[in-house]
């Protein structure tokens, strides 16, 4: 890892919030592209999706839901039922960040993005009794959207659709629909 990136991370710990930020969305965009460090900071990541601080349990679920795609030797099929973990969170809005992150693990092969679909699916399906359900499906259907944006697979809009037509209320299917539009 060069050194501006190490101090990336080391600005996430910064008393400075400006500068966890700045470092926050640097880290970010630097992982939209393949990464030649994500083993270098993967354990760390890992270790962080059951950190006592919220903005841990985020930031570890966002970061490795990017370095999916830096990911060759394929750890996230193992680790992904820790971050997915994280989409459920106790805290609101550390859950959704990690659930409005993880349709990056898509990208990452077949394999990756089968696993995604699945726990997505059945989320919607059988999740209703969660807290801000509807947010909740809303984000999982944007997240298919943006997978199929990246990838142009069909499949997964129709995933979508299906889903879709499970909802009983008119305004929420609409809702959901408008992100297809």
């Amino acid at each position: 890892m060069d050194s501006l990136t190490k101090s990336y991370f080391d600005n996430l710990e910064a008393k400075d919030k400006d500068l966890q930020f700045e470092a926050f969305n640097n880290i970010k965009a630097a992982i939209d592209e393949e990464v030649d460090w994500a083993y270098e900071v993967w354990n760390q990541l890992k270790d962080w999706l059951t950190d006592p601080d919220n903005h841990r349990r985020s930031r570890g679920a966002q970061f490795l839901s990017g370095l999916a795609i830096s990911d060759p030797e394929q750890r996230m099929l193992q680790d992904f039922p820790a971050l997915w973990e994280v989409t459920k969170d106790p805290k609101f809005v550390t859950a959704r960040h990690s659930l409005q992150s993880i349709w990056k693990i898509g990208l990452a092969g077949e394999e990756q993005k089968d696993l995604l679909i699945a726990h997505i699916s059945d989320r919607f399906r059988n999740g209703a009794e969660e807290k801000h359900y509807t947010l909740i499906r809303f984000d999982m259907i944007q997240g298919l959207r943006n997978l199929y944006d990246e990838l142009k697979d069909e499949t997964i809009k129709q995933t979508a659709m299906a889903l879709i037509e499970t909802e009983e209320a008119e305004k929420y299917r609409k809702k959901y629909l408008s992100v297809w539009k």
